[in-house]
């Protein structure tokens, strides 16, 4: 009876020693986590990079839009655009280089803010227009996402 009593005892101890044959996660088992994990990753990635860069081209239509209404009120005061050296600042501060606004009422913009197109790099303008159909209107466009005026992606306002 005690030899029994010592032989189960003795069983306990050595399965106690033994490590189970599922102690850990397999190669197989981690790779796939991982996988999945990824897989989650690009698809949510994916989601959220498409959706940002339309709304920062939207942003640009935006900005354009609103800088055009304040170049339209210019002119409608002064008679003609700004010209290309005197740029969008004009609908800030009155230019004092040639040609000088006769009845220049701003600030056309409110708030009185030029800022960059949402990827960091300021609205062109040029008058006389060197793009634009319309030879009494102005070019102003952003470069777009790739930062290279003259390419597909650039937001313009004359289309």
């Amino acid at each position: 009876m005690i030899e029994t009593a010592y032989r189960t005892v003795k069983q306990k101890d050595d399965m106690k020693l033994r490590p189970s044959s599922r102690a850990g996660f397999t190669l197989i088992e981690m790779m796939l986590v991982v996988a999945i994990i990824a897989l989650l990753v690009t698809v949510v990635g994916i989601n959220i990079i498409k959706p940002r860069k339309q709304a920062y081209i939207t942003t640009a239509q935006n900005q354009i839009h609103a800088y055009k209404m304040a170049l339209q009120a210019y002119s409608l005061d002064n008679g003609r655009f700004p010209s290309t050296e005197q740029g969008l600042s004009a609908l800030i501060t009155m230019p004092t280089g040639d040609p000088v606004p006769a009845k220049w009422r701003g600030p056309y913009l409110d708030p009185p803010v030029i800022k960059d197109d949402p990827w960091g790099k300021p609205y062109l303008y040029a008058c006389p227009p060197q793009n634009n159909p319309d030879p009494e209107g102005f070019d102003l466009y952003s470069v777009g996402p790739d930062g290279q005026a003259g390419t597909e992606d650039d937001i313009v306002s004359w289309k």
